[in-house]
């Protein structure tokens, strides 16, 4: 582990980042690279690459943790596993996708309305920030804008996106009994936040091209996959 890993402000409280990673060996490192010094812990889980992913995350000084059984929200729940099993918890946890798609140094704006407005939650919205052309498709554009508009009309909420990029309280998040284990996790966070009651917003935040080919976009069978696991989300909660 590299001394960015030990660091923490005792300004701020403790935050650590989670990671999701299936085969990023070309972009995990630049991710773990622009993320803030005050982060104590990066958390890397390994959703069975076959590349060197595990090799890059580890020399990059991150926590790499492996997960044989492939989905974005079994990785999720095996790094908040261990999150759990330490000593000393973090009190914000980071959640950022591996890909470089995300600006990990506007960490500090998603952060600041929890540490001086008492949100719970904070969502990086995509669809508020600067998006670089083509970094979204259109199936992406498009299902984003229905999802948010169920939620909407079912929940009452008023969510822009659905962005991985986003910032949760430790203990709160640990009280939603998160469960899914693919394409529903982040739209389960928001609908379970929604009926919990929790303080939360939104921030612009900024979008690239990513790295690599994505494994929900990239293939007709994510996007599809991903479309109707979000749709029987927002079905199964209402």
């Amino acid at each position: 582990m590299s001394d960015k890993n030990l660091k923490v402000n005792k300004q701020i409280p403790i935050v650590d980042v989670l990671i999701p990673a299936f085969n990023e060996e070309n972009s995990v490192a630049l991710v773990i690279r622009d993320i803030p010094d005050f982060v104590r812990n990066v958390i890397v889980v390994n959703n069975n690459s076959n590349d060197d992913t595990v090799k890059v995350a580890q020399d990059a000084g991150a926590i790499v943790l492996n997960e044989p059984q492939r989905g974005y929200g079994k990785a999720c729940l095996t790094g908040m596993n261990y999150i759990a099993e330490q000593a000393i918890e973090p009190e914000i946890l980071v959640f950022l996708d591996a890909d470089y798609s995300d600006y990990p140094e506007q960490l500090n704006d998603l952060i600041k309305p929890i540490l001086k407005e008492g949100y719970d939650m904070v969502i990086g919205s995509r669809a508020k920030g600067h998006k670089e052309s083509g970094s979204m498709t259109l199936p992406q554009i498009f299902g984003n804008w229905l999802a948010t508009s169920l939620m909407g009309m079912i929940y009452k909420t008023d969510y822009s996106d659905l962005g991985p990029f986003r910032a949760v309280r430790w203990n709160k998040l640990k009280s939603l009994g998160m469960k899914d284990e693919t394409y529903g996790w982040t739209i389960e966070m928001q609908i379970k936040a929604a009926k919990s009651n929790w303080k939360t917003t939104e921030i612009p935040v900024d979008y690239r091209k990513r790295i690599g080919v994505s494994k929900v976009s990239g293939t007709v069978k994510g996007v599809f996959g991903a479309g109707y696991k979000i749709l029987w989300t927002i079905w199964k909660y209402r």
